[in-house]
């Protein structure tokens, strides 16, 4: 059973501009079923090329904001076009797909999972949690199934809300 709340959690997505509360939502399931000393969650415009976060728990570190290219490389592959939870356990092992790895490293993490909604076919969006090395292991990792429906309404949402901009 789900540790989150549809009651709850559909009281927030029914006022108007939901974004923030349904991923601050999201966030809540992913510390208490996860664990994560940082999420954030990142939208993708595949035919562009491109994706924008429109999540942060550190706005200083990760700001929402604007687009940037969608990289060529093996978190693409895993996460993008296998539609599968990319992980990286190590420092070493994200600086291998992420240019920023120092940054990540200066938060106190040093291991990764981006975890992909996917929507019709294609991943729209995905939820990015960092934490400690070693960290997002498959056992931890298998209980992902009980936050991505939320998840997945938290993004409709946000697409909803850029279409609208």
């Amino acid at each position: 059973m789900a540790a989150g709340s549809w009651d709850e959690f559909l009281a927030i997505v029914r006022r108007p501009d939901p974004v923030d509360g349904a991923f601050g939502y999201v966030a809540k399931l992913v510390h208490e079923v996860i664990g994560s000393k940082l999420t954030t969650a990142t939208v993708f415009d595949i035919p562009g090329g491109r994706l924008r976060r429109v999540f942060t728990e550190n706005p200083a570190a990760y700001a929402v904001g604007g687009f940037k290219d969608i990289p060529d490389n093996k978190w693409t592959q895993t996460l993008l076009v296998e539609q599968r939870i990319y992980t990286a356990l190590t420092i070493e092992a994200i600086a291998e797909d992420f240019f920023d790895w120092q940054l990540i490293q200066s938060l106190g993490c040093e291991s990764i999972a981006n975890l992909p909604i996917v929507l019709d076919g294609e991943v729209i969006g995905a939820l990015n949690l960092l934490n400690v090395a070693g960290h997002y292991t498959p056992e931890r990792l298998a209980r992902a199934g009980e936050i991505l429906p939320f998840a997945t309404v938290a993004f409709l949402c946000a697409h909803r809300a850029a279409q609208r901009a």
